[in-house]
């Protein structure tokens, strides 16, 4: 059988982490480019997975034959690349966020269209056990109708992760675009839309560099959103809780309260107002600390896509929605008003 043809554009940590090792796992595919602007990267890695390094994505693009790309770039090039692969001819699975503007994503998904390829954005906490269990729970009115919520995603920073450590282009605006908030709240933006099944129409948020000094983005932003049917909650990113990583989300329900990823040995617990409780050890999510192998089923899911014509959980239209909901928060915290996203994100 004819394997599918891989490149890898960028070859830092999210590439090292997880899309090369779970493409290297993946019996249907192949990886026979990879793409990065370190020389001395680029040639390891290649080394590593037997393929062939280029330092230039338009070279890579025109000289190799490959049937899809993984854009694992700063943010300000997700939406060019991304768009040069797509009328290259491939398919693409780009990191998120997926642009720095409506514009930018929207274009993505105009490429998508134009050139009859998938475009999927690497949201993976969609996949996570206790999250998929959640939904089912939520859509099954096994918690009744819903109230509020509360959500986190922080750690101590991409310092410590980074290919680059402290001189990371996460630190740097016009690179970055974002900082927590497209790191980590874009994540959580894009988990509650899906466990909710309700899109957000206000945005109020708070975004700050109040943690660590000469960067030039947020490293602590807190929102509160709602939905359209008055569901509220708040939704926090950071770069500056320390030691430990927090990314639990809790719903409050009419029958009851469902906590992910909030407890130390169950991923999910359901408490239940008829005093029932139901402990779910479903396996935990995976943090950034973890070397040697990743399964976050983010790159089974866009090959299955591929493969089976399927169109992907998170595509262009889905990234663009949770991407809409950090861009209202960045645009009130700049403003200090809501933002609307009503007639957005419908």
């Amino acid at each position: 059988m004819t394997k599918l043809k891989i490149a890898v554009i960028g070859c830092g940590s999210i590439a090292q982490h997880r899309h090369l090792l779970e493409y290297k796992s993946n019996e249907e595919v192949e990886i026979t480019a990879v793409c990065d602007i370190v020389e001395e990267r680029v040639e390891a890695i290649a080394q590593l997975y037997a393929a062939k390094a280029y330092t230039d994505y338009e070279e890579l693009l025109q000289a190799e034959n490959v049937d899809a790309v993984s854009v694992c770039l700063p943010n300000y090039l997700h939406a060019p690349v991304s768009i040069a692969a797509l009328n290259a001819g491939c398919h693409v699975l780009c990191e998120k966020p997926m642009a720095t503007s409506r514009e930018e994503a929207e274009q993505m998904i105009q490429a998508a269209e134009k050139n009859g390829k998938k475009l999927m954005i690497a949201h993976n906490q969609r996949f996570v056990p206790s999250h998929v269990k959640a939904k089912e729970l939520i859509e099954t009115g096994a918690i009744g109708k819903v109230y509020s919520f509360r959500t986190a995603f922080g750690h101590g920073g991409p310092e410590g992760w980074s290919a680059d450590g402290e001189n990371s282009w996460f630190f740097k605006k016009e690179q970055a675009f974002i900082g927590a908030m497209g790191d980590l709240g874009v994540h959580k933006a894009d988990l509650l839309r899906y466990i909710l099944g309700q899109e957000f129409v206000d945005v109020a948020g708070f975004v700050e560099n109040n943690a660590k000094e000469n960067i030039t983005v947020d490293d602590n932003a807190v929102c509160i959103l709602r939905t359209a049917n008055g569901t509220v909650g708040t939704m926090a990113a950071s770069w500056a809780y320390n030691p430990a990583e927090d990314n639990s989300t809790v719903i409050y329900g009419e029958k009851g309260t469902l906590r992910l990823e909030d407890d130390p040995v169950y991923s999910l617990v359901a408490q239940y107002t008829n005093g029932d409780v139901v402990n779910y050890e479903l396996g935990k999510i995976q943090s950034n600390d973890e070397g040697g192998q990743s399964d976050s089923h983010v790159i089974d899911h866009f090959v299955d896509c591929i493969l089976n014509d399927k169109q992907p959980l998170i595509d262009g239209e889905e990234g663009l929605k949770s991407l809409e909901v950090i861009l209202g928060a960045l645009q009130s915290g700049e403003t200090r008003k809501i933002s609307s996203l009503e007639g957005i994100t419908k």
